[in-house]
């Protein structure tokens, strides 16, 4: 199959679990299908059952996506994740100097913007126009009110571009309807050879857990956003929901421009589920190097290259999307900036072929380390070595540490190799927990 320089919408939500969706084994709702839209470009477009984000934590992941190479380059990913206290700070964030996704596409030729959450750094030393996007809706922090549009310091964070911007309405719904916007506006340039690369990050379904019926709970959770005392799993689906409906609209949009049969869609979540997600078969979630807070969701839907109905083994991370977009626009990484990523563009066309990908990563909280490598992972979590076959085991309870110690010597030598050819975690790098064993239970 043959293709043209495609379109590419790179939409990431916050905190989805891995069986959050229908598509990947999620229960229905009261209401009904959670996902029917992102279900529905799942079947007709390519499921990835072992896909990975590069960290269980918000921030880290949107440097890997954001540069195609290795977090931990970056000072500002150290932190785990950038917390709103940094508001100001010329270190914690993502260096304009450094090529992005979307600034090597805009030098390619492609128009590009951000619907959606930034998290990597704070005005005036950092923000999306620095760093490759022409244009920019959103929050520039982790976490935000739904309606009030306000960070966990009580401190407005909603941008149009540079500028504050007040605008009531649904953080969810305002994202989408940017993005409709953008995709009409862009349609005209697009179809007389001018392609476009829009990002939508949405927050859901990130806490606070508010409903597009739940305006009145701004006011009960201002002052504390983590939302410790509320929501449930009935109002996190609901949320997804909203977030589902959204990206309906932007496929309508794409049909409506005749735009569907030459864009690529990308979907993931930025890390594993937190509290209320559904991650069956994995254990853990959020902050963890478990599977449950790395194995996330990853569809691609792309008529043009992408045959339905498909189902891929390949193992891959955030970063390696980021370098499939690249190559499939035709654009190169800067010399000095070489890329971590893998191109993901011959599963793209035959999901059945897979090739060898290692995958490695480290938190400073808890000290965790893991390496994946086939079948078999090595992690560590409080100065504990453990080895799993995540094949047969894909809860890791089985540790098979001591019956494979050769095995295990060998992982645990790779990841040191890994690790040594990186920037150590920062002494004052910091690690921000939403709650702890007083506020739950632990898994």
């Amino acid at each position: 199959m043959t293709y043209q320089r495609p379109n590419i919408i790179f939409i990431v939500a916050d905190d989805l679990g891995f069986a959050d969706l229908g598509c990947y084994g999620g229960r229905a709702a009261q209401f009904g299908p959670v996902s029917p839209v992102l279900d529905g470009l799942a079947a007709a477009g390519l499921k990835f059952a072992q896909g990975y984000s590069n960290s269980p934590v918000c921030s880290p992941t949107r440097f890997a996506l954001m540069t195609a190479r290795w977090q931990y380059r970056l000072r500002g990913a150290a932190e785990e994740p950038i917390n709103s206290k940094s508001r100001g700070s010329s270190t914690l964030g993502l260096p304009p100097e450094h090529p992005t996704l979307p600034s090597l596409l805009r030098a390619g030729g492609y128009r590009t913007a951000l619907m959606g959450k930034w998290h990597l750094g704070y005005p005036p030393a950092f923000g999306p126009l620095k760093s490759g996007y022409e244009e920019f809706f959103g929050p520039m922090s982790g976490g935000v009110d739904y309606f009030t549009h306000c960070a966990s310091t009580g401190a407005h964070d909603l941008f149009l571009g540079d500028a504050e911007h007040q605008q009531p309405g649904y953080l969810t719904d305002l994202i989408t309807q940017r993005s409709v916007d953008y995709v009409q506006r862009m349609a005209e340039g697009a179809r007389a050879g001018t392609p476009f690369f829009l990002s939508v990050h949405y927050t859901a379904p990130h806490w606070p857990w508010e409903t597009r019926d739940d305006e009145a709970l701004a006011q009960e959770v201002k002052a504390q956003l983590f939302h410790l005392h509320g929501g449930n799993i009935h109002s996190y689906q609901r949320m997804i929901h909203h977030m589902d409906e959204g990206i309906g609209q932007i496929v309508a949009a794409l049909q409506q421009e005749g735009l569907l049969q030459d864009t690529l869609v990308v979907f993931t979540s930025d890390n594993g589920g937190e509290r209320f997600s559904d991650n069956w078969p994995l254990v853990g979630g959020k902050m963890d190097l478990t599977e449950g807070g790395i194995r996330v969701p990853w569809i691609a839907h792309w008529p043009a290259l992408i045959r339905p109905g498909g189902v891929s083994l390949q193992h891959c991370l955030t970063m390696d999307w980021s370098a499939t977009m690249l190559e499939l626009a035709g654009v190169a990484a800067q010399a000095d900036y070489p890329l971590d990523g893998v191109s993901l563009l011959p599963v793209l066309r035959a999901p059945a072929d897979c090739f060898v990908r290692p995958m490695f990563w480290r938190m400073n909280h808890r000290g965790q380390r893991a390496y994946r490598e086939g079948d078999w992972k090595y992690l560590r979590v409080d100065d504990i070595d453990y080895l799993f076959n995540i094949a047969q085991d894909e809860r890791e309870r089985a540790n098979l540490a001591g019956r494979e110690p050769a095995r295990l010597e060998r992982m645990r030598a790779a990841w040191l190799d890994w690790q040594a050819s990186l920037p150590p975690i920062p002494a004052d790098a910091t690690v921000s927990l939403g709650y702890s064993v007083r506020d739950m239970p632990q898994r």
